[in-house]
């Protein structure tokens, strides 16, 4: 893992958010087992400066996800199977980048905006251009981590991933197109967070029929705009 991904880490887990004692990482660099069972996915700036990263975990040897050491299924839910499945874990946006205050550690918009989050489609997706040089657009960045994390699931067999989650940070990722659904009840874990899957081919065709545009751009597909 780039040692600028564990710097980041430190920074928002340890020093931000106090979740991890930094005592405990004393180089700055923040890390754990699973990192050597997981794919790491980073953004840049132009400027080459890292703005936010998340990797997706497979556990291995018979490990358990990391939502499992703190978190549990529903009684007698079934989990898909595991060469399908890979959690989404440490994911992190530099506070810079963030669009507003109230926005999660993940850059997603939050409550007490002063104006709602958008729906897919509208100026969160647009191009280059019209953004007008806005730094903070979080929620594009956000979407392109999860780009990059949906090509190398479709090239690797994986359709599920796992995350846990704030409630808040759930409905607004569904909002933008990403139905993350509760396996379990709400546990302590870096505060309290629901245990959550999302299905790939539901994603797409969420996607599809909601916002066709976005579809394209996020599956890489071509997209005609009808009149």
């Amino acid at each position: 893992m780039p040692p600028d991904i564990s710097r980041l880490r430190y920074e928002v887990y340890c020093l931000e958010c106090a979740f991890l004692h930094p005592d405990a990482y004393g180089e700055g660099l923040e890390h754990d087992h699973y990192d050597g069972q997981a794919t790491h996915f980073a953004a840049y700036t132009a400027e080459d400066r890292l703005v936010g990263a998340v990797r997706l975990v497979q556990p291995k040897n018979g490990d358990c996800y990391p939502f499992q050491r703190h978190c549990q299924p529903f009684e007698g839910y079934q989990l898909p199977p595991a060469e399908e499945s890979a959690e989404i874990s440490r994911l992190v946006v530099r506070k810079g980048h963030r669009r507003r205050r109230a926005d999660s550690l993940q850059g997603v918009p939050g409550r007490g905006t002063d104006a709602p989050p958008s729906r897919p489609g509208n100026e969160h997706w647009r191009s280059g251009e019209d953004r007008r040089g806005e730094e903070r657009d979080s929620p594009m960045l956000l979407f392109g981590l999860y780009r990059e994390m949906y090509r190398h699931s479709l090239q690797s067999g994986i359709r599920y991933w796992y995350a846990a989650m704030e409630r808040s940070l759930a409905r607004s990722l569904q909002r933008l197109g990403f139905a993350f659904q509760a396996i379990g009840p709400q546990s302590d874990y870096y505060g309290a967070v629901t245990p959550c899957l999302l299905d790939l081919r539901a994603l797409e065709r969420r996607l599809t029929e909601a916002n066709p545009a976005l579809a394209a751009w996020f599956m890489e597909k071509p997209f005609v705009r009808t009149v």
